[in-house]
């Protein structure tokens, strides 16, 4: 079982927002409240806030009432400004290249970007909630897919080689050298050599720390 944490869930849909409750709960975990609305997930994290007792992870859908546009992202990032610590994973029908920008474009820990239909795939999901309530990332391979492929970065690409953005997609998605290394079949140490010509490529000094590896995914969707 993974590490508890405890989640908000901010859907307007009953169905989903029971469904990732249960989710969440069988694996141990605690859904501390569940909203419908962006209001209500404002009112809550204040309520929380003001006793102490905020959740790890916060997980909301990008469109919520009443317009159904962009509610829930404009909370999420509201909520990442009041809380800097506070762990933000949207969840969205589509990729909607505009919101996943505005919200990687802040702090580069704990935020999580996913399809809708990656809830399927259970152990995937909540292992992505996990990540981004403990500090990490986790963004759909849709989204890298389509964030990275954008012509106006074609410049910043061009000085990896196809090995290199592979890796760094699955940076993107949050994974670890070992994991990275299972994926392409290759040996760790050539996952970490990869590693490091990536972070050499786009400036990033090992006074970064471990920050370095979110900061090489935010420096293409920034750039």
């Amino acid at each position: 079982m993974e590490d508890r944490v405890r989640v908000v869930i901010a859907e307007d849909s009953v169905l989903l927002r029971e469904g990732l409750t249960r989710l969440l709960t069988d694996r141990g975990h605690e859904v501390v409240a569940g909203v419908a609305d962006a209001e209500a997930l404002i009112k809550t994290m204040a309520e929380l806030a003001a006793e102490d007792a905020l959740p790890d992870v916060v997980v909301a859908d990008v469109r919520m009432p009443p317009t159904h546009t962009d509610e829930g992202v404009r909370a999420a990032v509201q909520l990442r400004k009041a809380h800097p610590g506070l762990g933000v994973l949207v969840l969205s029908q589509y990729v909607e290249e505009r919101y996943a920008t505005e919200l990687l474009a802040g702090s580069s820990r704990g935020v999580g970007y996913l399809l809708k239909d990656r809830v399927a795939e259970v152990r995937e999901f909540v292992d992505a909630v996990v990540r981004v309530a403990r500090g990490g990332t986790a963004l759909d391979p849709e989204v890298v897919a389509q964030l990275l492929g954008r012509s106006r970065k074609q410049d910043v690409l061009a000085g990896l080689t196809p090995r290199e953005r592979e890796v760094l997609g699955l940076m993107a998605e949050g994974r670890t050298n070992s994991a990275i290394a299972r994926q392409l079949v290759v040996s760790d140490g050539a996952v970490e050599k990869h590693v490091s010509n990536i972070f050499l490529k786009l400036g990033l000094s090992p006074s970064e720390g471990d920050h370095r590896r979110v900061l090489a995914v935010l420096t293409y969707l920034n750039s």
